[in-house]
């Protein structure tokens, strides 16, 4: 069984002085001085990070914390692109693509869900079809996070259709600006524009836009995937974002505390999940300092998250007593700051990335040792 095995450096530790000398020296850094030094992703190898044990990104996470430090946003970039690009990009590609995305100046996006392949990625119809140095792209995406913003796209397409659907795919960098292609909004409930739909006509892509090996792109999707669940789980309620129970339990204590049992059953259970999350995220870390891969613990530690955010939103808004059918009213008459977008949006958290069927399929398979499908 996993444990927890390891202590957090002094505040005399010369880890901690280290940073605290750095931010000193740049106490308003851009997004630029903050990649260059390697602290937007410290565990990247130089020169984009620092080679930091996990120990180390926990010291940095909370010195620029304390600091008041924001690194620079482009969580599909950082997350998600940088990561697959590290592991399977030319040194070109790495060259012209890393530091900027680090420094949040070229954001990025993700096009791989289909409109008749979802959580069944690998039935993907769109199709690159290699035309002397160039790829021909033609086909649809749907659910594109922030891909009226990006600058480029990682973008997976069918290059074999005789292959078995789990192979002769494969992964692309993806200009957002070529012609051909066609961004649509797509509104959600909340009011706000985060989604978009994809089309490709005709695109062309130059050669060098593969990356990896050609029909082999379906394993560095897996790669993208698995650190997708681990962003997506992280940091506030809403991937990474708004509020957490933390926050929502700190308000409730201000104003007084509830008389009301079930909802100080609700907002104990809340502080047992905050607690379970955190410990999952401290056995994770033991393990990288063993050596050891996390494995399924990235869908375990999403398909808890994900509910758990859905959960304090849901508490935060009956909290709001009957001003929470208003959008202006937060919980216990605070300022709606992310409470009402964070409970329209919360939804969509056991969809995005994986929905928590296809995480407790993964669960079942690779931690239970059930079979991969119930006749088998």
């Amino acid at each position: 069984m996993a444990v927890v095995d390891f202590e957090l450096p002094s505040d005399d530790d010369p880890r901690r002085a280290a940073v605290r000398e750095w931010i000193a020296a740049h106490p308003l850094p851009t997004g630029r001085q903050l990649a260059e030094a390697g602290l937007v992703a410290p565990h990247w190898p130089r020169p984009y990070g620092l080679d930091a044990d996990p120990i180390q990104q926990i010291v940095i996470d909370e010195e620029l914390g304390a600091a008041g430090v924001v690194r620079p946003s482009n969580p599909i970039g950082i997350g998600w692109a940088g990561p697959t690009l590290l592991h399977a990009g030319t040194a070109e590609q790495k060259d012209r693509h890393l530091l900027p995305l680090l420094a949040g100046e070229e954001i990025w996006c993700q096009l791989f869900s289909e409109p008749d392949a979802g959580s069944d990625l690998a039935a993907l119809s769109t199709r690159a079809v290699r035309d002397g140095d160039e790829w021909v792209v033609n086909g649809q995406k749907i659910w594109t996070s922030l891909g009226h913003q990006a600058a480029f796209g990682i973008l997976i397409a069918r290059t074999d259709p005789d292959a078995p659907k789990q192979q002769g795919i494969s992964y692309f960098i993806c200009p957002m600006d070529l012609p051909g292609i066609e961004i649509r909004p797509i509104v959600e409930m909340t009011g706000s524009h985060t989604f978009n739909e994809v089309f490709f006509t005709d695109v062309r892509l130059s050669a060098d836009a593969l990356v990896g090996e050609e029909h082999r792109g379906w394993a560095l999707a897996k790669v993208t995937l698995g650190n997708e669940r681990v962003s997506l789980s992280s940091g506030g309620a809403l991937w990474g974002r708004g509020p957490d129970a933390t926050t929502l339990l700190d308000l409730v204590r201000r104003a007084g505390g509830t008389a009301d049992p079930l909802m100080r059953q609700r907002l104990a259970q809340l502080h047992v999940e905050s607690e379970i999350l955190r410990l999952i995220r401290l056995r994770t870390v033991t393990a990288a300092i063993r050596g050891e891969q996390p494995g399924p613990e990235a869908s375990i530690r999403k398909v808890l998250a994900d509910e758990h955010g859905q959960r304090i939103m849901g508490l935060a808004k009956d909290l709001a007593g009957p001003g929470g059918m208003l959008f202006d009213h937060g919980p216990l008459g605070t300022e709606p700051a992310l409470w009402h977008y964070g409970f329209l949006f919360s939804p969509a958290l056991t969809v995005g990335g994986g929905t928590g069927e296809v995480q407790r399929n993964i669960i079942s398979e690779r931690v239970l040792g059930l079979p991969h499908d119930p006749g088998a």
